[in-house]
């Protein structure tokens, strides 16, 4: 094989293997660190799977760690709000359902763009998101926004059986929890979060 086409079939070999494992590439470059809300909203577009917590109905109100797909909307399009395609035959929804308070966990590590360093070391970042799981009103413009947001970025979701009766969620944004460097978590509000200025930010 000559070198130029081996060096073209490993570049597919692994932009193959980085799609089948973060569901779709990476549309953009990470944010500087310095802007807290663009990095947050970065971790929450570019990844496809998070640890979703609720209050356990059946653990005494324990907390319950479920890992869920989700998403914020077609890429590049993101508007911030996490969208979840549950079934109440499942815990999380279940739970939701009884108590609303909820997080949503991520990392950056799952992207790949971490190099070699431990998933905890504050400069590979990490977002968690607290507010209420609630239910996307059915028929309504945000419900179809939901279903093309999930529906785009887990295309097996269209195949799940009707009979499990899922049902479109979102996190209502309440708290904020950023680190993405030395020095502590970054001071970020859901006002900010959600209508990002741009720039360095804080």
């Amino acid at each position: 094989m000559k070198p130029v086409s081996f060096l073209l079939c490993l570049i597919f070999l692994v932009v193959g293997f980085r799609e089948s494992v973060q569901g779709r590439p990476l549309s953009v470059s990470k944010p500087d660190p310095r802007n807290a809300a663009a990095t947050a909203r970065w971790l929450v577009a570019q990844n496809s799977w998070g640890v979703l917590n609720t209050i356990s109905s059946e653990l005494g109100g324990a907390p319950f760690g479920n890992v869920v797909s989700f998403s914020d909307g077609s890429p590049n399009e993101g508007r911030g709000i996490p969208y979840f395609y549950l079934t109440a035959l499942d815990p999380t929804a279940k739970n939701a359902l009884k108590d609303g308070r909820a997080s949503l966990t991520v990392s950056e590590y799952p992207l790949g763009t971490c190099g070699k360093i431990d998933p905890e070391n504050p400069t590979c970042a990490k977002l968690t998101l607290t507010g209420k799981l609630k239910i996307v009103e059915e028929k309504s413009d945000e419900a179809q926004y939901a279903k093309s947001a999930l529906f785009t970025k887990h295309p097996e979701m269209k195949t799940w059986p009707k009979s499990h009766k899922f049902q479109f969620f979102k996190l209502e944004i309440e708290n904020i929890f950023l680190i993405d460097w030395f020095g502590g978590p970054k001071p970020l509000t859901p006002e900010q979060y959600l209508h990002p200025k741009t720039g360095r930010g804080k």
